[in-house]
């Protein structure tokens, strides 16, 4: 981006390495794919350069002339414009024009609300929910509660081009703009948003990176509130400045969306307009291996023999470009998987579902059938004047599907559908920002490319940021005529993607820094509406240390993501490889991880609900709480991983509340910082005083509760076949007066025998149920089902 055509000049933070970026791909793509992507960046410049980005003067809009009534909102003249102000349940939405809206690819329907409206000598106003939005010559101003939480000053325009200034309070903090590595607080840096292929590894302080997404996460002492610009052009966000955070978009009308309300309010209602996620199938919150390189049906075999026959719990494996001929999407090597559909059934008859990676490049290949249907049908991306445009990726020379089309989508679906079929559990898509290889610049699409866009017809500057949300969508939509609960990860995509996929943190390099920043773009990725995110387990692109790799995977265990993955020129990652104490270390991680699942599953369902992400910052809990080395999991468990070399304690920020160690049951007051023991086979864990936490134990399922000071804990347990949509059931525990009290509600039956109970923080006796006297064993019980129990504890 040029940014001083964005009025903003100079750099951000976020160094490219060049060099050394071209010599890492050298060694992915060879000689050959080096020419190719020499030959492509020339073209690209050449058709990028006859769309150059705006210049001239910034043309303010105006003062306000005129308010016209609108059914739930009004219409607001500017000399230079026209302002449209939209009240609905949870928000507000404001348009700004002229300017292209692009297709609405969330939810379309939103019900008005009719707000109160006032005009006194050249200032207007509107109120409904709560909320009063005043229009006046010097900007808008929002109010809640007589409050003002956010300002703004009117925007300007060059060209086709808007810039938004925002005005910052005093210890506001920002969070989100979607797969960003940098701080958790964005302010204080720029960021580009513009999805984008790094070259198969990134730094911590490196982007953009391959999912962004325009949202922020407003928390501070004026209250919060959440804004999203509906517009997926290239934008910049410089949030540098103390008192302004400055919004640049590149085309397009200015429409955003404002959410009020504190960060958990003003999240769900933000889910609730772009897309919540389904429920996932409960495999996928298993332990998943991947390796670029496993190359041949019996290296597969060797690796998921080897996870099982140690005692490593496995749900997914993941086959990457390997598995294709040539590396051509949509086919099979049958000289190196030559039977792959029963390498599918037997690892599925071992609990192990099999993953294929799909990329969008299709091979321009005379004869290759996907190609030549696809030519036929017209589901292509073209150049100006109707060129087919090639560029070049793993098969060489490839066509790309034009996924803004109905008619693409539809195609493609059918293609995913023959692989499917093939009895895979999902799907992994890859190098949909859309990626190609270019020696230097941008590894994308010419500009000029052309788009359907829904019919609306449009180019390459539009498309971008949608290319890997709609590939979801078609990948997606696909699948749901074959199950009803497809399973696929997208590397990335944009506002909205969680309603089809997961997500990955793509090619993190191994690091320390690089652990330490996965966190932070873990949890900012949940604050942008995408709650099932991970990363690649001991970075992508190097070989971590085996501290590093153990380390990484403690933090892994706590993300709903949970796979381990690794470049080809890597050496191979296999927890053994790294021999004791890190095998006997993982296992026990994997065995707590197994343990988690009903927790995960119950988190999961919330985020259907709710869209919360699992992994939430610690003022989700406690406003006061800011940390980003530490994170909750949903509400009861708080995780602190260790994040640097060598470090075997550290310090520990608790939010308010008492806190329970979880692996000694010592009982912590916070808020406060504690320090704690952290040996390498364990990390600090802590479990929130007020939890009742399900937990699985060998075959059944025990309640654990960790009472608060006056002896209270409550929780929630979802759960159901773990797949299909067959019928749930949703049991709620709560303790209180030394009474557990079991409400359930669905049709699902109880799939235990019985209910396992321990009592954290007091000894447990034993419990009467209906009468009837059940001790209790080393402080443990098992419990037919009830509605009530009576617990007695020692003391």
């Amino acid at each position: 981006m040029d940014k001083d055509a964005l009025g903003l000049g100079g750099g951000g933070p976020m160094a490219e390495r060049p060099w050394q970026r071209a010599l890492l791909s050298l060694r992915y793509i060879g000689s050959a794919g080096a020419r190719r992507a020499l030959l492509y960046a020339l073209v690209r410049d050449a058709w990028n350069r006859r769309l150059p980005p705006p210049k001239g003067p910034w043309r303010p809009v105006g003062p306000p002339l005129a308010m016209e009534a609108l059914p739930g909102g009004a219409r607001f003249r500017f000399p230079e414009a026209e302002l449209e102000a939209l009240f609905f349940p949870g928000g507000l939405r404001l348009t700004w024009s002229p300017g292209r809206l692009p297709p609405s690819y969330w939810n379309p329907e939103l019900s008005p609300i009719e707000p109160l409206r006032e005009e006194r000598e050249g200032r207007f106003a509107l109120e409904a929910q709560g909320v009063r939005l005043e229009v006046g010559p010097e900007g808008l101003r929002f109010l809640r509660a007589g409050r003002v939480f956010r300002r703004e000053a009117l925007p300007e325009r060059r060209k086709e081009a808007w810039r938004h200034r925002v005005a910052l309070a005093p210890g506001e903090r920002l969070y989100g703009l979607g797969s960003v590595a940098a701080p958790l607080d964005r302010r204080g840096r720029a960021y580009r948003l513009w999805n984008r292929d790094v070259g198969g590894s990134y730094g911590p302080e490196e982007g953009p990176l391959y999912l962004t997404i325009p949202v922020l996460l407003s928390h501070g002492p004026e209250g919060g509130h959440l804004v999203f610009y509906e517009n997926p052009h290239e934008a910049l966000v410089d949030l540098t400045q103390p008192e302004e955070a400055l919004w640049t978009f590149m085309g397009g009308a200015l429409r955003y969306h404002l959410f009020p309300g504190d960060p958990k309010e003003a999240l769900s209602a933000y889910t609730a307009l772009v897309g919540r996620p389904p429920l996932p199938p409960r495999f996928a919150l298993g332990f998943h291996y991947a390796r670029w390189g496993l190359s041949t049906e019996e290296e597969v075999r060797e690796v998921a023999e080897g996870f099982l026959a140690r005692g490593l719990p496995l749900s997914a494996l993941h086959l990457d470009i390997d598995y294709m001929e040539g590396h051509r999407v949509f086919t099979v090597d049958r000289d190196r998987f030559p039977h792959l559909e029963e390498l599918i059934a037997d690892l599925r008859a071992k609990g192990v579902r099999t993953v294929l990676i799909l990329d969008p490049g299709v091979k321009a290949e005379k004869g290759f059938p996907p190609y030549e249907e696809g030519l036929r049908e017209g589901v292509f991306c073209t150049l100006p004047g109707g060129a087919l445009l090639k560029a070049p990726v793993w098969p060489g020379w490839c066509a790309f599907p034009d996924f803004t089309h109905p008619r693409a989508r539809a195609w493609w679906g059918r293609w995913v559908q023959t692989l499917w079929r093939l009895g895979v559990g999902g799907f992994w898509l890859d190098m949909n920002e859309p990626a190609a290889f270019a020696a230097w610049g941008d590894p994308t699409f010419p500009l000029p490319t052309r788009h359907a866009l829904e019919g609306e017809e449009g180019d390459h500057r539009l498309a971008h940021n949608l290319y890997g949300l709609l590939m979801a969508r078609a990948t997606y939509e696909a699948l749901k005529g074959e199950t009803a609960r497809p399973f696929l990860f997208s590397r990335s995509g944009w506002a909205g993607l969680a309603r089809y996929a997961w997500n990955w943190t793509g090619d993190v390099e191994s690091s320390w820094p690089a652990l330490r920043r996965t966190v932070g773009i873990v949890l900012g990725l949940g604050l942008s509406g995408v709650p099932y995110t991970g990363s690649d387990i001991g970075g992508f692109s190097g070989h971590p240390s085996s501290e590093l790799f153990l380390r990484w995977f403690q933090v892994g265990a706590f993300m709903p993501f949970f796979r381990v993955h690794s470049a080809i020129t890597t050496p191979r990652r296999e927890p053994w490889r790294f021999g004791e104490p890190v095998l006997s270390v993982v296992r026990r991680f994997l065995e707590l991880r197994q343990a988690l699942l009903p927790y995960l599953y119950t988190l999961a369902w919330e985020a259907s609900q709710t869209g919360l992400p699992p992994v939430r910052p610690l003022f989700f809990l406690d406003p006061s709480a800011e940390a980003e080395d530490a994170f909750l999991l949903g509400e009861a468990l708080l995780v602190a991983p260790v994040l640097e070399e060598g470090v075997r304690g550290r310090s520990v920020p608790l939010p308010r509340g008492p806190w329970y160690e979880f692996w000694t049951d010592r009982l912590l007051e916070g808020p406060g910082e504690v320090q704690v023991e952290a040996p390498l086979d364990r990390i600090p864990l802590f479990v929130w005083g007020g939890a009742a936490l399900p937990l699985l134990e060998g075959e059944g399922l025990t309640l654990h509760l960790y009472p608060d000071r006056e002896g209270r804990a409550e929780g929630l347990l979802y759960w159901d076949e773990g797949e299909g949509e067959g019928p749930f059931r949703l049991d709620r525990f709560r303790l209180e007066g030394g009474r557990l009290l079991w409400a359930e509600e669905g049709a699902y039956p109880w799939p235990w025998e019985g209910l396992g109970v321990r009592l954290h923080g007091k000894e447990l006796l034993g419990a009467w149920v209906e009468g009837r006297w059940y001790g209790a064993r080393e402080g443990r019980l098992r419990l037919p089902p009830f509605r009530e129990a009576r617990l007695e504890v020692k003391g």
